[in-house]
């Protein structure tokens, strides 16, 4: 029987899902017990099959995101390892996983560490969550020019919401959340916030809970 720490990815992306296995295929230690397209089926998989590391996405097209399914495994199969990935750089996603037991996070894009010695580290028996946030440019800025709360503003904006709805959701007035957008323009050169909505969503600059779970709604441009 063979000793070597068993693996299943699933990404909805052939190229990440590719990666991932080739990256597993390669590595001596490691065996790839398979390659799923959503979270529902890594879910199933895991449920059937003995699994120690679970490779995972975020952001996946069924209905199911990766962290609701990595919070059901979780429950299920504490011993099962997870690390979860995405290519955007939602910061937000951190401290989701870290408060339902996920080993490590990975950004796609934005990690200096390979995703190799993630997993090394990983089943070594650490904790891997990046220490920054991604550096990602936003117009004549970069993510870490913007303050928490505009980025709070900005994730509802890219939802669709209108100010009175964002104010809302985020317990602030609606001239705040005006202010808050006006002072995101300035900073970053964007001339709507349609352009705001639409550059941060195709960055994954932020990514709204109803983008996460698979709705593909369009940034509202109402006042």
């Amino acid at each position: 029987m063979s000793d070597r720490i068993r693996v299943v990815v699933a990404d909805d992306q052939n190229i990440s899902r590719g990666f991932f296995e080739m990256y597993v295929r390669a590595a001596i230690r490691y065996e790839l017990l398979a390659g799923l397209r959503t979270a529902r089926d890594a879910a199933a998989y895991v449920d059937a099959h003995e699994t120690d590391l679970l490779i995972l996405d975020v952001m996946m097209q069924d209905g199911m995101d990766g962290l609701t399914a990595a919070e059901a495994i979780k429950r299920k199969h504490p011993e099962i390892r997870i690390i979860l990935t995405t290519s955007a750089s939602e910061t937000s996603w951190e401290e989701k996983a870290r408060a339902i037991g996920i080993e490590s996070f990975w950004y796609k894009e934005y990690d200096s560490h390979s995703l190799i010695e993630i997993m090394d580290r990983t089943m070594n028996g650490e904790s891997v969550y990046p220490g920054d946030a991604p550096h990602v440019p936003f117009g004549a800025v970069t993510r870490a020019d913007l303050t928490d709360r505009e980025l709070d503003v900005l994730r509802e904006l890219t939802g669709s919401l209108t100010n009175e709805e964002i104010a809302e959701r985020l317990n602030i007035s609606a001239n705040t959340v005006k202010r808050h957008i006006q002072n995101i323009m300035e900073k970053t050169g964007f001339e709507s916030r349609l352009d705001l909505a639409m550059n941060a969503k195709a960055l994954g600059l932020v990514v709204h809970d109803s983008d996460r779970i698979g709705g593909r709604g369009q940034p509202d441009t109402k006042k």
